[in-house]
């Protein structure tokens, strides 16, 4: 016990610096969670088009995102492609974003998708006979009412992006899962850091289940209202 705590001593001038990490980690998937929705958006759209060529690519690229590691899609990008193209510099921290973004584009378009299918068909005949163009009903009367009744769902992804962004410790992004490794190199100790890093991921995604809870709650409400 003694050699438990005194280990927790050692690296407590470090934990500033992992708690610290959290900013990297949250900023790393709100990114993502921008490029995501606005890719998921499009994508959803496409796959609700009559039009085959945009329907089959919104299809594949979902296929190809949800049926492949997210690490090896994280590998590509950063080590792979850069290579096959001659891109020498890279930054991680961009990088992580934009694969992140396109992986999160994939599970946003099914999550749009069925809050779209959701809607009543007589919204649809309605702004129909009223002659709204097809892009003027969606972005106007459609899709606000997707996107209300599909934020807990959204809210879960942007969930789940946060705990995954762990993963671009891989690729030297200082988050907090690598700046606990550092520490861990630094005092030749891994538990002390490691469970900083666990506890802070835990605290986080509690608190954003509980925002969550709080909108769906806020939402039911408006909707009995």
């Amino acid at each position: 016990m003694e050699q438990f705590i005194s280990s927790f001593k050692a690296i407590a001038p470090s934990i500033p610096y992992i708690v610290n990490g959290i900013w990297v980690t949250l900023g790393i998937a709100l990114g993502a969670a921008i490029i995501g929705f606005v890719l998921g958006t499009l994508l959803s759209l496409c796959k609700i088009s009559n039009i085959k060529l945009l329907n089959g690519f919104a299809r594949g690229y979902t296929s190809i995102f949800r049926g492949t590691p997210l690490i090896m899609q994280l590998a590509l990008a950063y080590l792979a492609i850069p290579q096959l193209i001659g891109l020498n510099d890279v930054d991680p921290t961009t990088c992580a974003i934009i694969t992140f973004g396109l992986n999160s584009g994939a599970y946003m378009s099914e999550i749009i998708r069925s809050g779209i299918n959701a809607v009543d068909k007589g919204q649809f005949e309605a702004a129909g006979a009223l002659g709204v163009g097809y892009w003027s009903m969606m972005k106007d009367i459609i899709l606000p009412q997707a996107i209300k009744n599909i934020l807990p769902a959204m809210m879960n992804e942007f969930i789940t992006l946060t705990k995954d962004s762990a993963i671009v410790s891989t690729i030297a992004v200082t988050d907090m899962m690598r700046r606990s490794q550092i520490v861990s190199a630094q005092y030749y100790t891994y538990f002390p850091p490691m469970f900083v890093a666990f506890i802070m991921y835990y605290l986080v995604v509690l608190l954003l289940t509980f925002i969550g809870g709080r909108i769906e709650r806020r939402l039911s409400r408006s909707d009995q209202g």
